[in-house]
């Protein structure tokens, strides 16, 4: 049953029997018998959601419209979601998600894509600022996105983009260097672009100041919210953001490839038309008069190219459906800070844990051991935490990967070094947390006796 409100860290989710999750027989895990057929312990909804099983029936009562109904869906719906005017059903939900207006919001296309039309109109350099200012490793689509829009314009990308890196000996960047670097180096940065929760290391950026200090240098400023949405309360109107993009198939759950989505400030609406129109951006009071001249669709969906895919987006609102009626992110959030932190502690307690300060000084010849490097500030992380194993660059990971996939535990891996882990407070539980640490324990004592 789903809880409408916060239920602290009992026994069940959020919404656990909402969503379906593999069983350990399902993904070919080495498991006594008598639990093969139980859920598998799920922590990997930062890189893929699970299906929502409100999903599953809005696709199949499509495919049911198609069938039956054809082109005059379009129309005509029997279940009051005319495939005209789709992308509706779920904008007033991802505005809520993000702080934003309705009018603020496109669901759209891929991030990468949306991430292309954000800059085409947003990046605008001249000879004295011309530069983007970014987090050094970032996910390599941004990297690849940043250096072809840089290129484009005619500059060399490694003069052109600033990356900021943690310091020796540190794994996340500090607040207090980003905002110092944009402070001093503002007057030549055209586009402040960070991750609003970093991929690699799960660290969540001070958005709101950030944004305020770019704003403040005369920066654009934009975010790629891929692991932020769904994980993290945000509030882009009000923090006075220019843009941002997102995918919806990690902590939305809306299918693997799922639709993307954007925001774009209201203040912007008469100031930034789309360069690469579509038709789908156009009036939709005179779109199917078929004009010759585009006319945008003021704000953010003006940028829309084409119709949206109608089984992705009813994929993406089944889940937002769970979301809502859960209470969206107030309590959302609540249980994911204390979910996390049970996971922290757990895994802390298995004795195979170092320090981030010891790990940094942890020597090929230490024997095996992990640390995290996710923030351990509530305020500075979401869901997921990044485990960082040693000796780097061994085989540690590796093996331990293994374990925990044989025993029915799926993270995901950042070779060459890094698993991550995301209790997610929609459909994960403590046992869970408790049954990945319990794992991941055994695996350090296998390796251990194999030395």
């Amino acid at each position: 049953m789903v809880s409408a409100g916060h239920e602290g860290l009992g026994v069940t989710a959020l919404a656990e029997d909402e969503f379906a999750i593999p069983t350990y027989k399902d993904i070919g895990a080495q498991v006594p018998e008598e639990i093969a057929s139980q859920r598998c312990t799920y922590l990997c909804g930062n890189s893929l959601g699970p299906l929502a099983k409100r999903s599953k029936f809005l696709i199949q009562e499509e495919l049911c419209v198609w069938a039956t109904r054809a082109v005059e869906g379009h129309f005509d719906h029997p279940h009051g979601r005319e495939w005209m005017n789709i992308a509706d059903t779920v904008t007033p939900l991802l505005a809520d998600l993000v702080g934003a207006k309705d009018k603020e919001i496109a669901c759209m296309g891929t991030l990468t894509a949306n991430l292309h039309l954000m800059m085409s109109a947003f990046y605008k350099p001249t000879p004295n600022r011309y530069k983007i200012l970014c987090e050094g490793k970032a996910f390599p689509s941004d990297q690849y996105a940043f250096a072809s829009q840089a290129l484009f314009h005619g500059y060399d990308p490694k003069d052109a983009i600033v990356e900021l890196f943690p310091r020796e000996g540190e794994f996340t960047l500090r607040s207090s260097d980003i905002l110092d670097v944009i402070a001093k180096q503002g007057s030549s940065i055209a586009l402040v672009i960070f991750s609003g929760v970093q991929y690699y290391t799960g660290q969540w950026f001070p958005m709101k100041e950030i944004t305020e200090t770019a704003k403040g240098q005369g920066c654009i400023c934009g975010w790629d919210l891929a692991h932020a949405i769904g994980n993290v309360p945000l509030s882009l109107h009000d923090w006075d953001v220019d843009f941002a993009v997102w995918c919806s198939y990690k902590y939305l759950n809306s299918g693997p490839g799922g639709i993307g989505g954007l925001f774009v400030h209201e203040k912007w609406e008469s100031d930034k038309t789309p360069q690469f129109a579509g038709w789908w951006g156009h009036d939709p009071a005179t779109r199917f008069e078929m004009p010759p001249e585009f006319s945008p669709k003021p704000g953010a969906q003006g940028f829309q190219q084409s119709n949206p895919s109608v089984l992705a987006t009813v994929s993406l609102l089944g889940s937002l459906r769970v979301f809502e009626q859960v209470g969206m992110m107030r309590p959302l959030r609540e249980r994911s800070v204390s979910l996390t932190a049970h996971l922290e502690v757990v895994l802390r307690q298995t004795g195979f844990y170092v320090s981030p300060h010891e790990a940094a000084k942890h020597s090929p010849h230490d024997p095996p051991r992990f640390t995290i490097i996710t923030p351990e500030e509530r305020e500075s992380r979401g869901a997921q935490l990044s485990l960082l194993f040693l000796p780097t660059k061994s085989d540690v990971m590796e093996k331990v990967l293994d374990y925990l996939k044989s025993a029915g535990v799926i993270g995901d891996e950042r070779r060459p070094d890094v698993i991550r882990l995301t209790p997610a407070p929609l459909y994960n539980t403590t046992k869970d947390c408790e049954r990945a640490a319990e794992v991941l324990k055994k695996a350090f004592e296998a390796i251990s006796k194999s030395l």
